[in-house]
């Protein structure tokens, strides 16, 4: 029996080496070669990405955003009342910057005038000689022009009566008078803008304010967007008016000033052609 037991182990254990003999030579063993292969680093993937054009970068642009404000979104939003009260605006300032340089130019006129008759009339033999010298425009012939045709009509039907020193001092004068209020033309308007400009801007401010509170009443609520575009036109009005008036005013002032100048030269060459008529109208040896 104990012969047995013996034997039946050294089967199980030569049993069992045979299992695990055959279980070794089942599993692979990987060659030299295939070890290296599996060792090596996986190849790189083609650069397709590197090969591609890189697109240039777009140009920086610059947003344009319209004014909601100004002067166009005025004109294009506003309503009759608004676009009337500027339109008024425009005209006073037309016309008062036509008027003024209207004006500068006439009353440049004036002084070459004065220069002219200093230099001519007063060196003439008689007053007929010293008319014909001067322009057939000037205020300075206009003025000897009356005072010659006076003296020579006096004594007439109706004017017998009349002192020469009278008759031709009114003749005189009324030619100055005439030249004055060629002068004064104009002036007027200057001053009905000057002082007529600023209410006219207060009239659109006004409105304006009514259009930002009824935006206001609508919307329920005192947001800056209901309340910017009223409130900018109303501005823009005021600003307007101002604008307008203060020029008119500054020219108007400035021209009454050259029109007392000017019209100082005048008297003063009337006064001297009354006296010389009064002596015979011709200088003494002619």
């Amino acid at each position: 029996m104990k012969r047995v037991s013996t034997m039946h182990r050294v089967t199980s254990a030569a049993l069992l080496a045979s299992l695990l003999a055959a279980a070794a030579l089942a599993i692979p063993v990987p060659t030299h070669a295939q070890a290296q292969k599996a060792d090596a680093p996986p190849a790189a993937a083609p650069a397709t990405d590197a090969a591609k054009p890189i697109p240039p970068a777009a140009a920086p642009t610059t947003e344009v955003v319209e004014n909601p404000y100004g002067l166009e979104a005025l004109w294009r939003q506003g309503d009759f009342v608004s676009k009337g009260t500027l339109i008024i605006l425009v005209i006073m300032s037309v016309g008062s910057w036509y008027i003024g340089i209207v004006k500068v130019f006439e009353q440049h006129k004036l002084m070459r005038n004065a220069k002219e008759a200093d230099e001519k009339f007063w060196k003439s033999k008689s007053v007929e000689e010293g008319v014909k010298s001067l322009d057939e425009d000037s205020a300075f012939r206009f003025v000897a022009e009356k005072g010659s045709l006076a003296a020579q009509h006096h004594g007439g039907t109706l004017t017998e009566e009349v002192d020469l020193n009278a008759w031709v001092a009114m003749s005189v004068q009324r030619a100055i008078d005439v030249i004055s209020n060629r002068l004064q033309n104009g002036l007027a308007f200057l001053a009905t803008v000057g002082s007529t400009a600023p209410f006219v801007g207060l009239f659109g401010t006004v409105w304006g304010i009514y259009h930002a509170l009824t935006a206001i009443g609508i919307a329920g609520q005192a947001s800056i967007d209901k309340v910017a575009g009223p409130v900018g036109e109303a501005l823009i009005m005021t600003a307007f008016g101002l604008a307008v008036a203060v020029p008119a005013v500054l020219g108007y002032n400035w021209l009454v000033r050259r029109n007392k100048a000017a019209m100082e030269l005048v008297r003063h060459f009337g006064g001297g052609v009354h006296m010389t008529l009064l002596g015979g109208g011709r200088r003494k040896g002619a």
